[in-house]
């Protein structure tokens, strides 16, 4: 039996994955960014440092690579709890900005790990 040729594209699903997490991702970090810069900004706007670990994440999702997948995947909840706490917390404008980011968390979660579970059976697959 002549070995599996090796794969060179991602497949339609890993392709829709990774778009959407980068997508999320991307709008996570302008989100955060504006978030305490322009819209509703806490103290000196110092808060947008929480922006920082978001850009090596683009570079790495961009390239497809799984294990930036799998540390954004874990990472993200950060996000998603810091928009819970200030969802509480916060009024009016900041309330639904929190929204917002807990939202995005959960979608770059899910894209995340759509695109690990897919690669990972089409490497045991192969």
């Amino acid at each position: 039996m002549p070995p599996a040729p090796e794969r060179t594209e991602p497949t339609a699903a890993e392709r829709l994955s990774r778009n959407l997490a980068l997508a999320a991702t991307l709008a996570l970090l302008l989100l955060c960014l504006a978030w305490e810069l322009w819209l509703a900004p806490t103290g000196r706007g110092t808060l947008a440092v929480k922006a920082l670990p978001l850009l090596p994440a683009i570079a790495g999702l961009w390239r497809y690579r799984l294990y930036t997948y799998r540390w954004v995947a874990l990472g993200v909840w950060l996000y998603v709890l810091e928009g819970l706490v200030r969802a509480t917390s916060d009024a009016g404008r900041g309330q639904w900005l929190a929204l917002a980011e807990v939202v995005l968390g959960i979608v770059v979660f899910t894209a995340c790990t759509a695109q690990i579970r897919q690669r990972l059976a089409a490497a045991k697959a192969a």
